[in-house]
């Protein structure tokens, strides 16, 4: 049985994302395709450690716009909270087809509650970015961003596990006079081979708001990970 709780937020948490892929209007729309493969390992009980690399394809799948590498640490509280600290090296192709360098560092907050048969989770992330240090006259100046993202997954109690999410980005940087710049929406499948192994398949509206010109990003995202 599902309780009254979770039928309410499953029904408001459908209400917002369907809400979240309506309105995609302009002509500023590309398709693209992002692949990772990532590794996570235990070190105690609580603490593991994780690595993952990424690539990103724009320009409808033509050209490789982004590739970056993430590596970091999460630390279990109890079974609702985890916090995870992490740095991202990311070269970034620029329009006159060479790539900026990026490092980013971030920290995040997590909170996960089961409601059977789903399992809701949020997520906060406070990151700072700096790109080409050095290259560039505003080269080292960092952008500061608040991410949350809202999480549904559906526990089939079988290999497959279906899920939405939700992600708004917040500008920090002085001076940010509006609440939101971007918006992730996704719907997905992730697929446990074994205990061990696992692939995500997705597919991603990603908009931008509050912009003159804003661009629209339709993502198809293919991940393989291996947990020891």
């Amino acid at each position: 049985m599902v309780s009254k709780t979770a039928r309410f937020l499953v029904l408001l948490f459908l209400t917002v994302f369907i809400f979240s892929w309506t309105g995609v209007e302009g002509q500023n729309r590309d398709a693209s395709l992002w692949t990772s493969v990532g590794f996570e390992a235990k070190l105690v009980k609580r603490l593991s450690v994780n690595i993952s690399q990424e690539f990103r394809f724009n320009e409808n799948i033509s050209e490789l716009g982004t590739a970056f590498t993430d590596a970091g640490m999460t630390y279990k509280l109890n079974k609702y909270f985890q916090v995870a600290a992490n740095y991202r090296f990311t070269q970034k192709r620029r329009t006159d087809n060479y790539y900026s360098f990026r490092h980013r560092f971030y920290v995040d907050i997590k909170y996960s509650k089961k409601l059977k048969p789903f399992e809701i989770s949020i997520r906060s992330r406070l990151q700072d970015q700096y790109a080409d240090i050095g290259r560039a006259s505003d080269g080292g100046v960092p952008e500061y961003y608040l991410r949350n993202k809202l999480k549904l997954n559906w526990d089939t109690k079988k290999a497959y596990s279906p899920y939405l999410s939700i992600e708004l980005f917040s500008p920090l940087a002085y001076p940010h006079d509006i609440a939101f710049d971007n918006i992730r929406s996704s719907a997905g499948i992730e697929y446990a081979f074994t205990k061990h192994q696992k692939a995500d398949l997705y597919y991603m509206i990603q908009k931008e708001l509050n912009v003159s010109s804003p661009k629209t990003d339709f993502i198809v995202g293919l991940g393989y990970y291996y947990k020891l």
